[in-house]
């Protein structure tokens, strides 16, 4: 039955995510955009609801919280053209969601696992980022370089559930935190270094497929 749930639903959400990507798009659709946005996050909140009796009340309250704090990220960064004030709040929901996202693969990191070899290539791909954002940023120097630390520190707790969870929320999960780093990066390449060709379009995508892929993993999760 929840597989079934799953399937139908997947298919609903990637038509969800391919309205926000036409309706972002187009002018005269952009009222619908207000409401197409929200819903991809409104819909995993949905399915999460409906199909995670298996999982801890912990696992099921910290997701939830990472869900909605996304949601309130999303609704803020949809308003910063009228209120620049609101890249900054949002860059705050976004962070909360991070940490729940981290507390939640906390609870099942493989303490045996080596992580020097993963963080040493997440540093590098860090600084190389920063090389290109540091002259741009200006007063959110501070905000952007603990939003890197939180999403970095969020992969690589992703990385380290490996061989404590079955391979398939691993691998779920892990890809869906790399799928997060990749459109947060894209978003802040495009805002402070140099605007990117159909950036909104690779943004929005990529993060669409991390919040899919996350929670898909966390709802098959079966701890080892």
């Amino acid at each position: 039955m929840r597989t079934q749930i799953e399937k139908w639903f997947s298919i609903l959400f990637f038509i969800i995510v391919l309205l926000e990507l036409i309706t972002a798009n187009t002018k005269s659709l952009l009222h619908v955009h207000y409401i197409v946005k929200p819903a991809i996050v409104i819909s995993l909140i949905f399915l999460f609801t409906k199909t995670s009796g298996q999982l801890s009340k912990p696992i099921k309250r910290v997701t939830l919280l990472a869900l909605i704090f996304s949601l309130l990220g999303d609704v803020l960064l949809m308003f910063v053209d009228m209120f620049q004030e609101f890249f900054t709040f949002g860059l705050i929901a976004f962070l909360l969601a991070h940490m729940m996202y981290i507390l939640i693969f906390l609870k099942h990191i493989n303490r045996k696992e080596s992580k020097l070899g993963f963080i040493a290539l997440l540093l590098i791909y860090a600084l190389g980022l920063f090389y290109f954002l540091k002259d741009g940023l200006g007063d959110m120097l501070i905000p952007v370089v603990v939003y890197m630390i939180v999403i970095l520190t969020m992969a690589t707790t992703a990385f380290l559930r490996q061989r404590n969870v079955n391979r398939l929320s691993y691998l779920l999960v892990f890809i869906g935190a790399i799928c997060f780093m990749v459109s947060d990066s894209i978003l802040a390449l495009n805002k402070f270094y140099h605007p990117i060709p159909l950036s909104n379009i690779s943004i929005m995508i990529t993060y669409a497929l991390a919040q899919y892929l996350i929670v898909l993993g966390i709802l098959k999760l079966k701890e080892k």
